[in-house]
């Protein structure tokens, strides 16, 4: 991979320190090439510090923070759901019912277990989500989804208590930012990622919070296209917030 020459250092609060910045594999769009440095804050944020990243476009993945910096694309769009504005569909109704009625959810902080480790490769083994032969440990899991430089929180989601889907979230000053979610596609028939979803929409409205970030939307792809069905949305465009409305 080609190293990519930046600034060792970003002046915000707290100040944060570049620890990786390479050309890499797109994720998200085949033949695309990607960069995402990646930036270690030198404590944790407050709430305050990451509503002021999210708003600026910042993703968080572990300790780190990212914001894509392509070379030749601009697909990724920062994409977050007014809370006071939004209105469920009429599917998105059925599911937030039918979820209600079926699965129990708890909410509390992340941590791992062995359930945890075998339910996420499951999910990224039946929904055709490997980077090549990526499964994922209990150290590795750790990194990615329980060690944090913010306010993060997880529900999961158990039916007759087995634990059948789990996401995890940052709770920011305004906002609930959604990190990662995955379940068991055994049970996709729950549209589980979508109850996740609707679930935390509510815990913005409990807890007066105004938006829910769903991280990054790309046109083309197959895996990020979901976020778009929620409206209105915001997203992120030439760095300002553009709003679309259900057409």
């Amino acid at each position: 991979m080609e190293r990519v020459k930046g600034s060792p250092r970003f002046v915000d609060t707290p100040p944060e320190r570049l620890v990786y910045d390479e050309l890499t594999r797109c994720p998200y769009l085949p033949g695309q090439t990607a960069r995402l440095p990646m930036r270690l804050p030198s404590r944790r944020l407050t709430p305050d510090e990451l509503s002021r990243r999210l708003h600026a476009g910042d993703r968080r993945e572990g300790v780190l923070l990212y914001r894509p910096r392509c070379p030749t694309c601009c697909a990724c769009e920062p994409l977050r759901i007014d809370i006071d504005k939004f209105e469920p569909n009429k599917t998105q109704r059925r599911v937030l019912r039918y979820g209600d009625n079926t699965l129990h959810t708890r909410v509390g902080r992340p941590t791992v277990t062995l359930d945890r480790v075998v339910l996420y490769n499951r999910h990224k083994v039946g929904r055709g989500l490997l980077f090549g032969n990526d499964l994922i440990d209990s150290h590795g899991y750790v990194q990615f989804l329980v060690e944090s430089c913010v306010d993060s929180i997880e529900l999961s989601y158990r039916l007759n208590g087995k634990l059948i889907g789990v996401a995890v979230a940052d709770r920011a000053a305004d906002a609930i930012s959604a990190v990662y979610c995955y379940y068991d596609p055994r049970y996709s028939r729950l549209s589980p990622g979508v109850y996740s979803i609707l679930k935390q929409i509510e815990l913005c409205r409990q807890w007066g919070l105004r938006y829910l970030y769903l991280g990054l939307y790309v046109a083309g792809s197959h895996t990020m296209e979901y976020k778009s069905r929620y409206f209105p949305h915001e997203r992120l465009i030439n760095g300002g917030w553009r709003r679309f409305e259900n057409s």
